[in-house]
């Protein structure tokens, strides 16, 4: 069995945003970026430049995402949640920071009862991030 597995997040047309706010958010890269106007199959000229799929990655954090396709949505909300184990007390500190400006806090950065400093941020686009921090 594989470590980990690859998150997959679905958009209703914003997908290149949310990509370029984690760019910033995690100083990460995007890559293989395909729209469904490169898929080799009949698309409608509203969804030629909306991705079919696209990969990010930074350090060991890895994901994908595409853009629901014209006529389809998905619901953003509470339906997923991913936990970043973070290195250092800095580095926890950074990524909330950076998800508070833009994002909801749904529970405020601080030291918890299993030893880690943590925090629950709703990013701008519905998805829920769990920062935590075990501490030494």
């Amino acid at each position: 069995m594989m470590n980990q597995a690859s998150p997959y997040f679905m958009f209703n047309g914003n997908a290149r945003e949310a990509l370029d706010f984690y760019k910033e958010l995690f100083e990460g890269e995007i890559l293989n970026v395909q729209t469904y106007g490169n898929a080799d199959y009949p698309t409608p000229p509203e969804a030629e430049n909306l991705i079919i799929n696209a990969q990010f990655k930074k350090d060991n954090l890895f994901f994908m995402v595409s853009d629901t396709f014209p006529g389809s949505t998905v619901e953003i909300g509470n339906n997923i949640s991913l936990v970043l184990e973070l290195g250092s007390e800095e580095e926890i500190q950074k990524i909330y920071s950076r998800l508070s400006e833009k994002g909801t806090v749904e529970m405020e950065l601080q030291d918890t009862f299993w030893g880690a400093k943590y925090a629950k941020v709703k990013d701008p686009f519905g998805i829920t991030w769990d920062l935590n921090y075990t501490k030494s």
